[in-house]
Formats: C-alpha cells, sequence, structure tokens
C-alpha cells in the first residue's frame, strides 16, 4: 500500500474553485477523462448537495505495467461521489476505481475549504491510497501510480485555473450583452425625444 498526499491553495474564493471543480472535465489537461455520466444527484434536508458520477478514462500504462498486470485493455471507470455544504463551505470528493479492483485499487479523497487566513483563497487537500494485489513488483507498481497520480495533480489543478478562466469570460460576457440590452432601448429613447 501507498499513501499519496497533497495540499494546495488556489487564489480563488471557495465557491468560484467548487463551481470549477463541478464542471471540471472535459478539460484539455486531462485527455484521460473521456465521460462523464451523473448517476444521482440530490439536495439533502440539510441543504447539502449530494452527487454520485461515472467517470471512463483511457489509461496511458506503459507497456511494462500492462504485461505485468496482463491487461491489453485501458479504458476504466471511476466511481465518484462528492458532497458540497455550501452552509460549512465544504466540498468533499471521494472517488475509487470500479475497474482492475482484483489487481489495484486506487481510493481518492479530496477536500476544498476556505483558506482559514483568507477567505478569497481556497484550501485543496488530497489524498490516495493505492493498493497493488496479487501481482509481483507490487510496491513498484504502486509507486509508478502515485508518481502518476502526482503529475495528474498537477494536470487538475491547471484545469481548474483553465475552467476558472472560462468561467470568467462567460460572466464578462454575459455582463457585456446585458448591459447593451439595457442601453439599446435607452439610447433609443433618448435619440427619438
Amino acid at each position: 500500500m501507498k499513501i499519496w498526499t497533497s495540499e494546495h491553495v488556489f487564489n480563488h474564493p471557495w465557491d468560484t474553485v467548487t463551481k470549477a471543480a463541478m464542471q471540471k472535465y472535459p478539460n484539455p489537461m486531462n485527455p484521460s477523462v473521456v465521460g462523464v455520466d451523473v448517476l444521482n444527484r440530490h439536495v439533502d434536508i440539510q441543504g447539502r448537495l449530494h452527487s454520485c458520477r461515472l467517470l471512463s478514462t483511457e489509461w496511458g500504462l506503459p507497456s511494462i505495467v500492462k504485461s505485468i498486470i496482463g491487461a491489453t485493455r485501458t479504458r476504466t471507470y471511476v466511481q465518484e461521489h462528492s458532497v458540497v455544504d455550501p452552509e460549512e463551505q465544504t466540498f468533499e470528493l471521494r472517488s475509487s476505481n470500479i475497474t482492475f479492483t482484483n489487481m489495484v485499487s486506487v481510493d481518492e479523497r479530496l477536500v476544498y475549504k476556505p483558506h482559514p487566513q483568507d477567505s478569497e483563497r481556497t484550501v485543496l487537500t488530497q489524498e490516495a491510497i493505492i493498493t497493488v494485489k496479487g501481482v509481483s513488483l507490487s510496491s513498484y507498481l504502486e509507486g509508478v501510480m502515485a508518481s502518476t497520480i502526482s503529475s495528474n495533480a498537477s494536470k487538475g489543478r491547471e484545469a481548474m485555473e483553465w475552467v476558472i478562466r472560462r468561467l470568467n469570460s462567460e460572466i464578462e460576457e454575459f455582463t457585456a450583452t446585458a448591459r447593451n440590452t439595457i442601453r439599446t432601448p435607452m439610447a433609443a429613447a433618448v435619440t427619438e425625444k
């Protein structure tokens, strides 16, 4: 078993980061995620949003890893459960693979919270527990997978920034359109007088 952990601070408020996290896929930084399906989504009596999604991923496994685990297919599926608590300002996401579970399990937990000293920033803590079972060189494979998770986490943070820029651009475009819509009738009324 290998445990990987990380912490990152986004220079954006919690609500912005949470919106971006919910809209993270697809993105050009993580092309391995090829599909996202919402299986269930509901709001509980405390006002928390619960989501269960199925992520379809295409692993770019090195040939040596494929031969060690005896796999030729690289399409895998990940089940993701998340809870957004707007009152407590927490967003917790747990994911685990549902493909190859007899050989490999990767259980990941991400938590987004406002920065304790600066509400305009958000702290992301990540943890992944990697277990390779029933194959030789399991420790080596766990290390390779931890390295891949670390690389993907970095790409994931880049993707979050990309989504935030896209969301901000859409807001600016909407605001500009709304201003023009409001000004046009007013300008016409002034011109008519």
